[in-house]
């Protein structure tokens, strides 16, 4: 599957203007940016993926085009998925990002270390 380039362009544009360190990873049938070596948006054809705070999530949930991350069958608390369809203007696609990266300063990492080849 791919992800939608424009929506990536747009959620990369916002991210630099305040975070130097992400990487992008294609994962999940999409495009995951990575902060702080986390989890935290991923673009898809028609929807965004944003890892957010538990502790807000119930909220979220109540917003136009937003719904619980189901991707695996099961429901993950604190991932959301939001239409593109709700993110037509950047104030709108600010919003949901800056959920997402207030939460990726608290966020653990996934704890998986990357093994590297000894001489």
């Amino acid at each position: 599957m791919a992800y939608n380039e424009t929506l990536a362009n747009r959620v990369r544009e916002i991210i630099s203007e305040t975070h130097k360190r992400v990487e992008e990873k294609k994962m999940f049938g999409g495009l995951c940016f990575m902060v702080n070596n986390k989890m935290c948006v991923g673009v898809e054809t028609e929807r965004l993926m944003l890892r957010i705070d538990p502790a807000v999530y119930e909220g979220c949930l109540e917003k136009e085009g937003c719904t619980p991350m189901d991707f695996t069958g099961r429901v993950m608390k604190g991932y959301v998925f939001v239409n593109v369809a709700v993110l037509n203007t950047k104030k709108k696609l600010n919003y949901w990002l800056q959920l997402a990266l207030a939460y990726n300063k608290n966020a653990k990492a996934s704890g998986r270390e990357v093994k590297t080849k000894s001489s």
